[in-house]
C-alpha cells in the first residue's frame, strides 16, 4: 500500500516531469515528504511568492511544451497562483496548478483559507477538478495532462484535499499519456493550393503554441519557396527567423503603418494556429468581425478557434506541423515575390534604430545583443513599452526563444527566466524587464540565490509605469497621476541577492557589461530618459 500523495509523485514521473515550481504549505505536507524520496527524478524548486511560481511553471510549459508543474497551498496561495494561471490561458501554455486543499469533511463552513476553486478558476483554466479519493488519483492525473495538452493547450488546476493525499491506495500510477493530434486532409491542402495559385498578395500570419522545431524549419523553407510574406502574431515572434526575407514583422503593440496596410492589401490571409485577439487586430479594427473579410483561411488546432471571432472562407482544424509538412509536399504555384520583396523593404527600414531623447538608445541596445547571444538563447519580457524594443529589435532564430505573456500581465520576465535557466543553465538567459515589471517579482531573486539561476537581466528604468504614463499624456496632458516611480538602489538589491550590477547611462557603455555578465548572471540597470517611451515615439 502508498499513500495518495506517493501515487500523484509517481505519476507525474511516468508523465516526464522532471521540476516542480512552489511555495511550501502545510496543506500538501503529504506530497512535499513523497517528492523527499525522489529527489532524483524530479526536483522541487521553491519560489519566493506563489504568483511567481506560476510564472516559472508557465515559462517552463512554453519552453518544453509539456505542462508546466506549480504546488501552492490553498486560499491565499492559490489565488496568488493565479496570475500565472491566466497567463498560461492566454499563451495557449500547457500548465497544471495543484492546490493543497482543506480536509473534505469540513468543506462549504468557510473553514481556515477555504475558497471554491471551481467558481475562483473555471473562467480562467481549461479544467478545474478536485480528487476526493486516493484510488482515482492516476485516473485524473492522466486527465489532467490530456487536458492540458490536448487541442488549444492550457491550464489544469486541481484541489488536493490533505486529508485525501494522506490515505492509502493499492491503486498502480497512471502511464504516460498519449496526445492526438487533428490531421489535414487532402482536400483542405488542394483548396488552400488553389487559393494560393489565385493570389496575387497571399500572406502568412503565424502564431499560438504546439508548434514543433521541424514545424518552423518547414515554414520558413515553404514561405521562402513561394515567396510569402510572413507576419508572427502577438508575442510570437520566435516561430520564424527574423534573417527570412519573407518574414516582414508582428502583430503586436504598435504595429507600423506598413504591416497594417500588408494586412489590409492582402488577397488572400493563411492564418496559421493564431487566435484573432484584440492586440493582433487593434481591437478588432484591422479585421471587423461585423464585416469579416472574406478572404481568410483559418486552420487552428482547436475547433473552438475556429469561427469563433470570424465566419472565414475556409476552416481548418490541424496541427500546424502537420499543415506544413502537407503544403511541403503540395504542389503550388505562386507569383508573388515582387510583393514580398516590397513588404521586406519596409520591414528592414522599421529596423533603423531611431534617435533617442536620452544617451541610451534601446533599440541599438537590442541589435547589439542579438550579435553576442548564441543562437539558442531565451529572451523573457513582461509588460510595458519596454517590451516593444526586444520584439522589434532583437535577432531571432529558429532556436532562439521568445517567452512573453499574451495577457499583458507585469511581473513574469524574471521568474521566466529562472525557469529558462532551471532547464539549461548553460543557455544564454536574457531577461528584459521595466523598473515596475522588476519590482513585481524581485523576490525572485532570492530563488536565484539559492539554485544558482543567474540570468542576465536588463532592467529599463525610467522611474516610471511608462505605458500608463504614455496614456496619460496622450488622454489628460500634462496631468501625471500615480505613474512616477520611486525606485530603490538597484545596484543594493544585486548585491543583497549576490548578483554583479552595472549601470548604464550611455548606449556605448552596455558592450562591455553585457559580454561580462552574459555567462555569469548579472543586473545592468539602463537608464532611459522618460520621454522614450517606445521605439521611435515621444511623449
Amino acid at each position: 500500500m502508498t499513500t495518495a500523495a506517493q501515487v500523484l509523485v509517481s505519476s507525474l514521473i511516468n508523465q516526464g516531469a522532471d521540476k516542480v515550481f512552489g511555495v511550501p504549505g502545510e496543506s500538501y505536507l503529504a506530497v512535499l515528504d513523497a517528492l523527499y524520496d525522489c529527489q532524483n527524478d524530479i526536483q522541487y524548486i521553491g519560489a519566493r511568492h506563489e504568483g511567481g511560481a506560476a510564472f516559472m511553471a508557465e515559462a517552463y510549459g512554453k519552453l518544453t511544451g509539456r505542462p508546466g508543474l506549480c504546488m501552492v497551498t490553498r486560499g491565499p496561495g492559490a489565488t496568488n497562483a493565479s496570475n500565472g494561471v491566466h497567463t498560461a490561458m492566454q499563451n495557449s501554455t500547457p500548465m497544471i496548478l495543484f492546490i493543497g486543499q482543506i480536509g473534505r469533511q469540513h468543506t462549504q463552513r468557510e473553514a481556515f483559507q477555504e475558497i471554491n476553486y471551481k467558481q475562483f478558476f473555471g473562467p480562467i483554466a481549461k479544467w478545474v477538478t478536485q480528487i476526493e479519493t486516493a484510488d482515482r488519483v492516476p485516473e485524473l492525473i492522466a486527465r489532467a495532462y490530456s487536458v492540458a495538452l490536448s487541442g488549444r493547450p492550457g491550464p489544469v488546476v486541481i484541489a488536493l484535499p490533505e486529508d485525501m493525499l494522506r490515505e492509502e491506495t493499492s491503486v498502480e500510477p497512471c502511464e504516460m499519456v498519449r496526445i492526438a493530434k487533428p490531421t489535414v486532409d487532402a482536400e483542405d491542402i488542394n483548396n488552400i493550393a488553389k487559393r494560393l495559385t489565385n493570389a496575387k498578395r497571399p500572406l502568412i500570419v503565424v502564431g499560438g503554441s504546439t508548434w514543433t522545431k521541424q514545424g518552423t524549419v518547414d515554414l520558413k523553407a515553404w514561405s521562402e519557396r513561394h515567396n510569402i510574406p510572413v507576419v508572427s502574431g502577438f508575442r510570437s515572434q520566435s516561430l520564424i527567423d527574423t534573417s527570412s526575407p519573407c518574414f516582414i514583422g508582428d502583430l503586436s503593440f504598435g504595429k507600423p503603418d506598413y504591416v497594417k496596410q500588408a494586412l489590409a492589401g492582402s488577397d488572400l490571409i493563411l492564418a496559421m494556429n493564431v487566435r484573432f485577439g484584440e492586440v493582433m487586430t487593434d481591437g478588432w479594427t484591422l479585421l471587423d468581425p461585423a464585416d469579416p473579410p472574406k478572404n481568410i483561411i483559418h486552420s487552428h488546432i482547436s475547433s473552438g478557434e475556429l469561427g469563433k471571432i470570424f465566419q472565414c472562407d475556409l476552416h481548418v482544424q490541424t496541427c500546424p506541423n502537420k499543415l506544413m509538412a502537407a503544403l511541403m509536399a503540395a504542389d503550388i504555384k505562386t507569383d508573388c515575390a515582387d510583393w514580398a520583396a516590397t513588404a521586406r523593404k519596409s520591414y528592414l527600414a522599421s529596423r533603423i534604430a531611431p534617435e533617442t531623447v536620452g544617451e541610451v538608445n534601446m533599440a541599438k541596445v537590442c541589435q547589439h545583443l542579438s550579435t553576442i547571444v548564441s543562437d539558442n538563447a531565451v529572451i523573457t519580457t513582461g509588460a510595458g513599452n519596454f517590451a516593444i524594443w526586444p520584439g522589434r529589435y532583437f535577432d531571432f532564430t529558429a532556436d532562439r526563444e521568445l517567452v512573453a505573456p499574451q495577457n499583458g500581465t507585469m511581473g513574469p520576465s524574471l521568474p521566466a527566466a529562472f525557469a529558462a535557466k532551471a532547464l539549461d543553465a548553460d543557455r544564454d538567459v536574457v531577461c528584459f524587464t521595466g523598473d515596475g515589471d522588476f519590482q513585481m517579482s524581485l523576490q525572485e531573486l532570492g530563488t536565484a540565490a539559492q539554485t544558482g539561476f543567474k540570468p542576465l537581466i536588463l532592467i529599463v528604468n525610467n522611474n516610471s509605469y511608462g505605458t500608463i504614463r504614455m496614456h496619460q499624456e496622450m488622454r489628460h496632458k500634462g496631468r501625471v497621476s500615480g505613474t512616477d516611480i520611486v525606485n530603490p538602489e538597484f545596484a543594493d538589491i544585486a548585491a543583497a541577492y549576490g548578483f554583479s550590477y552595472a549601470k548604464v547611462t550611455r548606449t556605448a557603455d552596455f558592450e562591455e557589461h553585457a559580454r561580462a555578465f552574459l555567462k555569469t548572471g548579472g543586473i545592468i540597470e539602463l537608464v532611459i530618459d522618460i520621454r522614450d517611451i517606445g521605439p521611435g515615439k515621444l511623449l
